[in-house]
Order: C-alpha cells, then structure tokens, then sequence
C-alpha cells in the first residue's frame, strides 16, 4: 500500500528584492486568511514593518520579530513555531512565514540556524503546518541558498512563482556538517564539577560573567543556563563536567563539557511534556541564551551559550 503524503509542507522561497518577496508571501498570508487558518508571520524587523504595510497590522496574523523572538535559532522551534501551532486547534491547518535566515547572522550563529532549518522537518512531521520560509538570495552568501536546498524538501522562486522539489534536499548530511567540533575556547580556567560542587560553580560563573560586564536579568539568565548544563551532565553525562566562562565579541561565554552523548536530534527544542523524560535542562538554556551551539559524539557533547552584554 502507497504511504500517505506528509502534510506538513516546508517550502524555501528564494526571493531578489522586496517586490519579489511581497510577490511570494504575501499571496501566502492572504490564503491562510480567506480559508480561515492561523497565520503567523516571524520575520527579520525590515521585512516585518514590510508586511504589516502590505497586509494591514490589524489582520488576524501573528506577528513576530525574528530578530528578537528567533535570536537563537534553538529557541526557534519550541518558542515561535511550536508555541504557535500548538496553540490551534488541532485538525487545523496552520501556516508560518518564519525567515531566520538574514543577511548579517554572525559566522558563529550560522550553523545553528542551519541545523534549525533541517530540525524542522523532524520537529512538524505528520502535522497539517505549512512553513514557508523565504531566502535573500541577492544578499545571502551562496553557501546559504545550497544549504537552503538541503534543509527544504521544496523550493520556490518568487520570481517565477515555479514550485519544485529540491533535488539537493539532504537533512542527514545537514545535521552532520552542523555537528562539528566547536571553535577552540581561549586559553582560560576549566573547572570540574561534580555533584557537590554545583551550587559553587554556578556561583563561579556568575561572578566571572559579572566581571565581564554582565548584569542582571542577564546575570540571571546565565546562571540558570550553568545550573541547567551542569546537572545534565552530572545525571546524564557521566556524573562530572567541565566548565570554561570567557568574553568575547561583546558576550559572555560559557562552555560546558562531559563526556554524554546526546542522541535525541531535537533534545531542548520541544516545549515540555508530561509523558517525555529529558530535555528540559537544555530547553531552558535555549529559551534564556541569545545562542546555543552544541557538538556531540560519542567521545561527549560541549554546550556552548552566548549572552549579549
């Protein structure tokens, strides 16, 4: 017997100017909105005041600034896109516009956004969502746009309005070129942990990112970060740990290594659930962190978080 089509759509639009990217999403919003079906719409703030310009702020959709709302690509899933589908009834179908892809993401950040872009499918599999998420291809490098073609089973040109499936489509080999060691950390203290010692490393971590410049809520934020990748190793990583916390590029860094391995692809980007052990440590390091970037193997996993000073 033939397998059922997947309902949930994910389709790239590629898109050279502004009259080609209102030409694709906006004929998009309009309709999910003569059906009737939640729209929300996550864009980079030019793009947004755009749209709210062209469709009307006052229309039944879901504005988002993906600037803010999607600062960490790990906070993407479970903060903008879940939050919103989950949220509608459920034999609806709901469409996003999400673009957390823009010209001016930090080299650091891209491969974070990349392995976002590729968790989606994973993440909607079996749900009635379309999530269209468009792509600049005048101003994006193009390492961008083939990436793009591997992380979306469909491609569109807003240009030519032609629709086709991605012959470059390849989530796996996505997720593994995203999975690659971390950049070396500076030269600075690494300090083991146990058990017992948590209280005072996330204490050391605090006042180190204080030095650094880092105050409160932010100070918070980063100390609920510690706590959380701290004891995910110590119950699933071995039971010890290392913590490195340096600044650069006007943030505070924390590193955590152990010697765990993280095997769930989309660990830390579903929002909680009563019936699922794990994943809630990392979940809340993404929704507190402006970037999480993680390598994991079978050798153990490092978490690397940013905060912006």
């Amino acid at each position: 017997m033939a397998q059922a089509p997947d309902p949930f759509t994910h389709p790239a639009l590629f898109y050279r100017d502004e009259q080609e990217y209102l030409a694709g999403v906006v004929p998009f919003v309009h309709k999910a909105l003569a059906a009737g079906e939640p729209v929300a719409v996550a864009v980079p703030t030019e793009n947004l005041r755009l749209l709210k310009a062209e469709i009307g702020a006052e229309k039944d959709v879901r504005f988002l600034d993906m600037r803010e709302a999607g600062r960490n690509p790990g906070r993407i899933i479970p903060g903008v896109l879940r939050a919103f589908a989950d949220a509608q009834q459920a034999d609806t179908r709901v469409r996003i516009v999400g673009e957390p892809v823009w010209a001016g993401r930090s080299a650091t950040e891209y491969p974070a956004c990349v392995q976002h872009e590729a968790l989606i499918n994973a993440a909607f599999r079996g749900r009635e969502v379309t999530i269209l998420c468009p792509y600049d291809t005048g101003r994006l490098a193009p390492q961008a746009v083939a990436d793009a073609h591997a992380t979306h089973p469909v491609v569109v040109d807003a240009g030519s309005g032609r629709e086709e499936a991605s012959r470059r489509y390849d989530v796996e080999g996505a997720l593994a070129r995203c999975n690659t060691p971390l950049p070396p950390a500076p030269d600075v203290a690494a300090h083991a942990f146990v058990a017992d010692v948590l209280g005072e490393v996330r204490h050391l971590a605090s006042d180190a990112a204080g030095r650094f410049g880092l105050v409160r809520p932010r100070l918070d934020d980063l100390a609920l970060a510690v706590a959380e990748l701290t004891t995910n190793s110590v119950v699933h990583g071995g039971g010890s740990g290392l913590l490195r916390v340096w600044a650069e590029d006007g943030h505070v860094v924390c590193e955590v290594r152990d010697r765990g391995h993280l095997t769930d692809p989309l660990a830390g980007r579903r929002p909680p659930s009563r019936d699922r052990q794990g994943g809630r440590g990392l979940l809340m390091v993404n929704l507190v962190a402006d970037l999480v970037r993680v390598h994991t193997g079978p050798e153990g996993t490092t978490v690397r978080c940013w905060f912006a000073l």
